[in-house]
């Protein structure tokens, strides 16, 4: 699964998710969650302000428009080949996309370090940390680095493991 948030750091985090996937030959699931604060807001700026709009219909427009740059993203990174899914949910996003993951069994969550960054991030935590904490599976954080030699984006080698052994080890029971 790969958590989008079309931020400027999506095609880099689609394109190593579509790596992965590619070499184990498996569905990848595009997730996007519009977050439930931002709704909250236009709830409240449609009561004083619009009579002829619903929330629901922002909401389904919204929906409508990243479907949309979700495609985009998917042809512009050469996703539209492979296996896959894409579900865009509303919500408080590590919430959501917990359960995403939960509901869709994946093996593993490829996200971000970096999205969107606001001032509630800030004051309340990123996505990522909350999803660090507690994301029921393996969770894979990519994070661009600027080489010292003229700034260009490098990724670090991934190993992954199997990390079902560290259940049943003396540190896990205490």
């Amino acid at each position: 699964m790969v958590a989008v948030d079309f931020s400027v750091y999506s095609v880099k985090i689609v394109k190593y998710a579509r790596g992965i996937a590619g070499d184990l030959k498996a569905k990848l699931v595009f997730v996007n969650v519009i977050n439930k604060r931002d709704i909250n807001a236009v709830k409240q700026a449609f009561v004083y302000h619009s009579k002829n709009l619903s929330v629901d219909d922002y909401i389904s427009k919204l929906k409508r428009e990243r479907s949309e740059k979700m495609q985009k993203l998917m042809e512009k990174t050469g996703c539209t080949n492979m296996t896959r899914r894409v579900v865009i949910r509303t919500g408080i996003p590590f919430i959501e996309l917990i359960n995403a993951a939960e509901e869709e069994q994946v093996d593993i969550v490829i996200m971000g370090a970096k999205g969107r960054s606001d001032l509630a991030g800030i004051l309340f935590g990123s996505t990522a940390e909350k999803m660090f904490r507690r994301c029921p599976v393996p969770l894979l954080s990519v994070r661009e680095k600027a080489h010292q030699t003229g700034g260009a984006p490098i990724f670090r080698p991934l190993y992954l493991f199997d990390t079902n052994y560290l259940k049943n080890t003396p540190e896990s029971e205490s």
